[in-house]
């Protein structure tokens, strides 16, 4: 019997607001009256999103540490691209901009069946989780969006309480400890088969791919296209 869901949260429960990178970088740079060397733009560009990608949650992991670094490799590409004025100034606004997940509650938009089904699987009695994979604690994002108080329990992988991302089985089984269910009792939604599916079958537990935009048609049994047939594939 079903007592639990567990929900992934990028792209599942929300999405960020498309912003255009380069229109964000303009519009802050004409802000500070600096010029922009479009000849460095893509190559810099792709530094810097290789250079400030999540690495997997070690024990050594450092919140603090990371932050600096994300901000430090941002500057970096400011500096790449020809500004050399007010530059820790700029890094902090293009990374607001860009949806960073440390300025995430500025750019973050949640599905529109998001609440209905949540507040729906409420009413039916089940418990609720997060599973992430996210470089810092989703309290604070949650409560900003209004669906904290619907979960037992909100894990990120990057906690330092956690330490594990998917599909690994450790974030899987905080989060089973965490709700007080055995893998048996819950489902898991997500939408990256290698994450969420793997992840989740790979520790017992039953798991329900969500594919919005409809690009994964027959890679898993269980696909649902909205959250909102949730309610009806569990009764």
């Amino acid at each position: 019997m079903v007592k639990a869901v567990f929900f992934d949260f990028y792209k599942t429960l929300f999405v960020h607001e498309e912003q255009s990178f380069e229109r964000s970088l303009r519009k802050i740079a004409a802000r500070y009256g600096v010029e922009i060397n479009w000849e460095r733009f893509e190559t810099a560009m792709e530094r810097l999103f290789v250079s400030t990608s999540a690495s997997a949650p070690t024990a050594d992991y450092s919140l603090l540490e990371s932050s600096i670094t994300v901000m430090m490799r941002e500057c970096e590409f400011i500096r790449e691209v020809g500004i050399g004025n007010h530059v820790e100034q700029i890094a902090w606004e293009l990374l607001q901009f860009a949806g960073h997940p440390f300025f995430a509650a500025n750019s973050t938009i949640l599905y529109d069946d998001v609440v209905p089904t949540l507040q729906h699987l409420r009413d039916a009695g089940f418990k609720l989780a997060i599973v992430s994979n996210w470089d810092t604690p989703l309290d604070p994002l949650t409560e900003r969006l209004g669906i904290a108080d619907y979960f037992d329990a909100i894990v990120a992988s990057h906690d330092a309480r956690v330490r594990s991302e998917k599909p690994d089985p450790p974030i899987f089984n905080y989060t089973l400890a965490a709700v007080g269910v055995s893998a048996a009792e819950v489902v898991h939604v997500g939408d990256t088969y290698a994450a969420d599916i793997v992840g989740a079958q790979g520790v017992g537990i039953r798991p329900i791919l969500l594919d919005r935009d409809g690009t994964q048609t027959g890679r898993w049994e269980e696909t649902i296209q909205s959250l909102s047939e949730l309610p009806e594939l569990l009764a």
